[in-house]
C-alpha cells in the first residue's frame, strides 16, 4: 500500500542536490570527487556579516521574529532597492524568508491556481517546474538556444500567452547558463506584458552582484508593468551566506500581505540571528564591497579558465555567460559512443559516465529542462577547475 500522498510521489527530487548527494557518497567511500555540480560561491561570509551575528546573539536576539521579517532588515531592503535598482517599495511590501526558494514558493502558491499556466523561459532552475507542480498549476516551457544565449524572445513570450496564463518566470542573471537579459530586451518583454495585463512576473535576481557586463538590469524598473512584478532575490550568492538561508521578495502590498500570510502558517519568520545578520549583508553598498568586487574578479577569471579548457576538447559546444557561475555546453556529438559497454545516450548519461570514471560530478541539463546540455559550476579553486576538467577531457577521449 501506498502511503504517501499523490503530491509528493510525484514531485521530483533536486537533480542538483543529488548529484551532490551522490559525490558525498562517494568521498565517504574514499574516493577522490570533485563536485562541480553545486551552485555555491567557494567563498566565506564577509566578516563584517559574521560579527553582527555574533553581536545579535548576545544582544539576546533568539525570541521569534516577526512573521515578514524584522521592520529594520524589511527597511534595509528596501533601502538596497532604492540604492542598487532605482526603485521605491515600503518595507510593507517586502517579505523575508527562509531563503529565496521559500520567496519562491511563497509566491507561486499565493497567485495561482490548479489549471493556471506559467510560462518559463527554459533552461530554468531546476526548482521553479517542481513548485508550479506543487501548486497544481501547468507549465509551459519556451526553449531558449544556445546561438541566441539560451535566451528566449519577446515574440516567443507573446506566442505563448493563452488567457490562462496567469505567471511568467525567469531568472536574470539566468542558473544553470549564465545568460543576463539587458535593459533593451527586459524592456522588450515588459511591452508585451502591457498587452496581457493578466500576466505576473517573476523576476529571480539572486544572481544580482555576480554580473559581469555591468550594471543589473531588474524589469521591475519598467512603471508599466511594476505593478505587477515580484522581485526575489537573497544573501546566498552575492554574499556567499547559503547556509544562512535568508532570501526576501518585493511586490504590491497584496501580495506580499498573502505571502506573509502563507509564511505565517508554515514556517513563521526566518532565523533571528541570520537576519540580524543580513541586516550588515544588505547595508552593504556592493559597489564598494572588496568582498563582491573580489568574488566576481575571481569568477570572471575561472570562466575564461574553464572556457579556453572545454574548447579543447572536441565535441563540446559552448557560449560566454555574462554572469553566474555556471557553463553550459551542448553534449550531444557524444550521444552513441561508448566505453566498455556503457553507452552514452543522453546527457544524464553522460553525467553518470563522469561520475563514475572521472569521478568529477555535474548535472544534466534535463534538470534545467534542456535535453542535450550539461551544467558546469564553476565556483571552486582554480586548481580543482583544472584537474576537473582534465578528468572530463581524458574520460571523454575514451569514448568511441
Amino acid at each position: 500500500m501506498n502511503i504517501l500522498s499523490d503530491r509528493i510521489n510525484q514531485l521530483a527530487e533536486s537533480e542538483t542536490l543529488a548529484m551532490t548527494r551522490r559525490s558525498r557518497e562517494l568521498r565517504a567511500q574514499g574516493f577522490d570527487v570533485i563536485n562541480l555540480s553545486i551552485g555555491e560561491p567557494d567563498f566565506n561570509t564577509p566578516e563584517h556579516v559574521k560579527t553582527a551575528a555574533k553581536l545579535a546573539i548576545d544582544q539576546n536576539y533568539s525570541h521569534y521574529p516577526p512573521v515578514p521579517g524584522y521592520p529594520e532588515l524589511r527597511q534595509a531592503i528596501a533601502n538596497k532597492l532604492k540604492r542598487d535598482n532605482q526603485l521605491i517599495y515600503s518595507p510593507e511590501q517586502i517579505v523575508v524568508s527562509t531563503g529565496a526558494k521559500q520567496s519562491l514558493a511563497n509566491v507561486i502558491l499565493c497567485l495561482v491556481n490548479p489549471g493556471d499556466e506559467v510560462l518559463i523561459p527554459a533552461p530554468y532552475w531546476v526548482s521553479y517546474k517542481e513548485i508550479i507542480k506543487l501548486a497544481g498549476a501547468k507549465g509551459v516551457f519556451i526553449e531558449g538556444k544556445i546561438d541566441h544565449d539560451f535566451k528566449v524572445t519577446p515574440e516567443q513570450v507573446e506566442g505563448a500567452i493563452t488567457p490562462n496564463t496567469k505567471l511568467f518566470m525567469f531568472s536574470s542573471p539566468c542558473n544553470p547558463t549564465g545568460s543576463v537579459y539587458s535593459r533593451e530586451e527586459l524592456k522588450a518583454f515588459a511591452g508585451v506584458f502591457e498587452r496581457h495585463p493578466h500576466v505576473f512576473i517573476i523576476s529571480d535576481e539572486i544572481y544580482e552582484h555576480i554580473n559581469f557586463v555591468g550594471h543589473h538590469e531588474s524589469i521591475a524598473q519598467f512603471e508599466n508593468v511594476r505593478n505587477r512584478v515580484i522581485i526575489i532575490n537573497g544573501l546566498s550568492k552575492g554574499f556567499a551566506m547559503t547556509g544562512w538561508r535568508l532570501g526576501y521578495m518585493a511586490a504590491s502590498p497584496e501580495i506580499a500581505k498573502a505571502c506573509d500570510k502563507l509564511q505565517g502558517q508554515i514556517t513563521s519568520g526566518a532565523c533571528s540571528i541570520t537576519q540580524r545578520a543580513a541586516i550588515a549583508a544588505i547595508e552593504t553598498n556592493p559597489a564598494e564591497s572588496p568582498d563582491i568586487k573580489n568574488m566576481v574578479e575571481a569568477f570572471v577569471y575561472r570562466r575564461d579558465l574553464a572556457l579556453a579548457l572545454l574548447k579543447e576538447i572536441p565535441g563540446l559546444r559552448t557560449n560566454t555567460p555574462d554572469g553566474a557561475f555556471y557553463l553550459f555546453p551542448e553534449v550531444v556529438k557524444y550521444y552513441g559512443k561508448s566505453f566498455e559497454g556503457k553507452v552514452i545516450h543522453s546527457a544524464t548519461d553522460l553525467c553518470d559516465y563522469l561520475l563514475d570514471t572521472a569521478f568529477v560530478a555535474i548535472v544534466p541539463g534535463v534538470a534545467f529542462g534542456s535535453l542535450d546540455c550539461i551544467r558546469i559550476s564553476y565556483a571552486t579553486s582554480e586548481n580543482q577547475l583544472r584537474e576537473a576538467i582534465r578528468r572530463i577531457a581524458e574520460a571523454l577521449a575514451k569514448l568511441a
